[in-house]
């Protein structure tokens, strides 16, 4: 598969212009309402699009009409082939037998589900709260890891490169620390969180704040290192076959690191779905049990 998008790349790239080519490669990282399935004209399609008109109450003060646009994007798509093929794997694929050893692709999943439980989940958790919020863990796991896998088809675009996509993902984990921990701690001692014992209370007023924007800190930590990493790889690419357009036949030796880079990708993906799912669960496991 990977020598396969390198050729198809190459070949494209001594048959189109510079900017055609562009185009082609750019649509990989970059979110739209096209999807550019095979590099032809027949090949490209847009997405239909839904269009609604927001109107404010009319006794609220400024009364307006704003265009919201729902449609659908290339990226939104990515996300709904990635939740497809999760269901189809634990829904049809995955056989749970108590009596008989997994084989096959339920052994493989076991594998990812039993490291997850057991690695994250409860390593920053503890046993009860770990079995709780593993199924939250176990999503993010394997939705980033589908989702970045998807990227590296050709045809295919990697939505965690998107950075409204990782926020979003990132979200999901300050909301957990918020609500987990006010509802674990009761309001007052959530509070109570953010100011460390045995400060004197002249230091409070500096301190408080610095610890509230170190809860937003890092949920945004989150959303950067995985958009940034995923997003990284893809432009290293385009910078190397994009030598081909500019120095011909003598930029053929890029293809070599192009596809060094594709294979580095393979394991960058799983590991950025790692790292977000461990740090997720250390940030989650900070607000629940402070003390550890």
């Amino acid at each position: 598969m990977k020598k396969l998008f390198i050729i198809a790349i190459f070949l494209i790239s001594i048959s189109y212009s510079a900017e055609d080519l562009q185009t082609f490669i750019e649509h990989h990282v970059t979110d739209s309402k096209e999807w550019h399935l095979l590099p032809f004209e027949w090949g490209h399609f847009h997405f239909p699009e839904f269009k609604n008109i927001y109107t404010l109450p009319e006794w609220l003060p400024g009364f307006i009409e704003k265009e919201v646009d729902l449609s659908p994007t290339l990226h939104f798509a990515m996300f709904l082939l990635a939740s497809f093929i999760m269901i189809f794997l634990f829904v049809f694929v995955y056989r749970k037998q108590s009596k008989v050893a997994p084989k096959g692709m339920t052994n493989l999943l076991e594998i990812f589900v039993i490291f997850v439980r057991d690695e994250i989940s409860k390593a920053y958790l503890g046993e009860k709260d770990g079995r709780r919020f593993a199924p939250v863990f176990l999503n993010f796991f394997f939705l980033i890891l589908i989702l970045n896998y998807i990227g590296l088809i050709p045809g295919m675009s990697t939505a965690t490169a998107n950075i409204a996509v990782t926020a979003g993902l990132a979200s999901v984990t300050l909301f957990i620390m918020i609500v987990g921990g006010f509802i674990y701690h009761g309001p007052i001692n959530f509070i109570k969180l953010f100011i460390p014992s045995g400060i004197p209370a002249f230091v409070i007023p500096i301190i408080f704040p610095i610890e509230l924007l170190g809860l937003i800190v890092k949920p945004f930590a989150l959303t950067m290192r995985l958009f940034a990493n995923m997003l990284a790889g893809h432009m290293v690419i385009l910078s190397l076959l994009g030598l081909i357009i500019t120095f011909g036949w003598f930029g053929l030796p890029s293809i070599l690191l192009a596809l060094f880079i594709y294979i580095l990708e393979i394991l960058v993906a799983f590991i950025q779905a790692y790292v977000f799912t461990m740090l997720s669960a250390m940030f989650v496991g900070s607000m629940l049990h402070p003390s550890h």
